[in-house]
This record gives C-alpha cells, sequence and structure tokens, in this order.
C-alpha cells in the first residue's frame, strides 16, 4: 500500500513558485512575505508604500512593486501580461485599510476607496493569475480576510461589507478552480497586532466614548476567549499551510484564527 502523505520536509517547500502579497510592507502581509520567501518562494511585495516594499523586498530577497491597489489602472498594469501577477503560482490579497464611524456619517466615498482596495482589487489580481495556475494544473488563493468577514461590528460598514465580499469571491474561486489545481480559502483572524489596527484605536475610543488605554481590553478583546493580540507571524503561518502541498484539499474554507471569538 502506498501513501500520497508528503514528508514534513517537502510538506512547505515553495522553491520555484512566485508569491505575490499585497500589503507587504508591514503588518501580516510582510509577515506572510518573509514566511513564504522563507519556504523557498520568489516574493512579490506590492504595498502603496515605496519605502516600506523596498524594506521587506530587500530583506527576503524578494521584488518591490509600489501599487496603489484603489487605482484600477495601476492594479491593471500589475496584471499585465508582462507583469509578475500573471506568472504567479501564489496569490495573497491582504492589502486593506479601516474607517470608524456611524453609517449615517459613513463618507461614500471612503467606503467606495475600502471596496476598491479590499475587494475589486483581489478579483482583479486574481483573475490575471489564473490563466497560468491553470496551465500548470498548480495555484494558491489566499485571502486574508478577518472574523469581520463572519460577524459584524458596529462603525465599520465598508470594512464588513469588503472582508464578508472577499469570503464569497473566494468561495467562488474554489468552486472554479478546484477540479484544475487551484485552490482558494480565507484566514480569518481577530485583532492582530499591526499598524491598522494600532491607527482604529483612536478612533474605536472616539466611537465607543472611552479613553484609548481602555480600547484594547474593553472594545477589542471583550469577544476572544484568549485576551491578547494575534502576532502577525501567526496569521503567516496558517496562510504558509495554506499554500502547501499538505493542505491540498483545502479549498472554499474560512480558517478562524479568533482566539474564540466566533465560537459564541
Amino acid at each position: 500500500m502506498t501513501s500520497d502523505v508528503q514528508p514534513p520536509s517537502a510538506a512547505l517547500d515553495l522553491s520555484g513558485k512566485r508569491a505575490v502579497v499585497t500589503g507587504a510592507g508591514s503588518g501580516i502581509g510582510a509577515a506572510c512575505a518573509r514566511r513564504l520567501a522563507a519556504a523557498g518562494a520568489d516574493v512579490v511585495v506590492v504595498d502603496l508604500s515605496a519605502e516600506s516594499a523596498k524594506r521587506v523586498a530587500d530583506e527576503i530577497g524578494g521584488t518591490a512593486e509600489v501599487v496603489d491597489l484603489g487605482d484600477a489602472a495601476a492594479v491593471d498594469r500589475l496584471c499585465a501580461a508582462d507583469g509578475p501577477v500573471a506568472t504567479a503560482d501564489v496569490i495573497v490579497n491582504n492589502a486593506g485599510l479601516q474607517h470608524v464611524a456611524p453609517l449615517e456619517e459613513f463618507p461614500p466615498e471612503r467606503f467606495s476607496l475600502i471596496l476598491r482596495v479590499m475587494l475589486e482589487a483581489p478579483f482583479r489580481l486574481v483573475r490575471a493569475a489564473l490563466p497560468h495556475m491553470y496551465e500548470q494544473g498548480w495555484g494558491r488563493v489566499v485571502n486574508i480576510s478577518s472574523v469581520h468577514g463572519l460577524r459584524a461590528s458596529p462603525y465599520k460598514s465598508a470594512y464588513v461589507a469588503a472582508k464578508h465580499g472577499l469570503e464569497g469571491l473566494s468561495k467562488v474561486v474554489a468552486l472554479e478552480g478546484g477540479a484544475r489545481g487551484v485552490t482558494s480559502n480565507t484566514v480569518c483572524p481577530g485583532y492582530v497586532r499591526t499598524p491598522l489596527v494600532e491607527g482604529q484605536i483612536a478612533d474605536q475610543a472616539a466611537a465607543a466614548g472611552i479613553p484609548e488605554s481602555e480600547v484594547v481590553e474593553k472594545v477589542m478583546l471583550t469577544q476572544p476567549a484568549i485576551k491578547r493580540l494575534i502576532e502577525p507571524s501567526e496569521v503567516a503561518e496558517l496562510a504558509a499551510y495554506l499554500c502547501s502541498d499538505t493542505a491540498r484539499f483545502a479549498n472554499g474554507s474560512s480558517y478562524v484564527l479568533d482566539g474564540g471569538w466566533s465560537a459564541r
């Protein structure tokens, strides 16, 4: 009797694979870029900040691409036939931004920008990468979603809408690509220790009417059973697993990393 189980040394071997990671200049994206590079991938570090993209790319021996994912034309240039996305084996859609405000005060232009960056850009990137993935019969799409892709919170209408949409997009990719060797999954963390979360503290304090010093304890960590922020490296480890051959039957799922938040 034979087994197709991969030995541990091969499970995370991405040698010869190209991975495109968005929002990779800091936080979860940078952690994912480092982890995939450590597994042997040629990583394309996509970020709005040229300085951040170059710093991470230089650190891991990757390539920096400075792109405003809110600009459809800029995304299309990144996705051109001679660009890195068209020959990507792995796409990690991570880039995001946040705005906290009551719905009746939420700026429509901000709502539109968040959906362009966090939902439309992933669609465009995956759309451009799929022909190459299909041709070779192998591909991995990992969408960094959020517990807010599964649960709502007040004052985050655009973020919650974008993450819920990303969950749906990921499942469609899974259904279309699964039989052709391409898997698509989401990672749904709770609050992660990132610049995005740190930037929310003042906004959450204002919205909840409490001091900033109380936001983490009284707003961010009220739901999880584990009372701490998640480290970016923990999210990256799960994302890397989903890119591995060991995870080749993982498809169309949402992998929750929220300390028990969604268990309620």
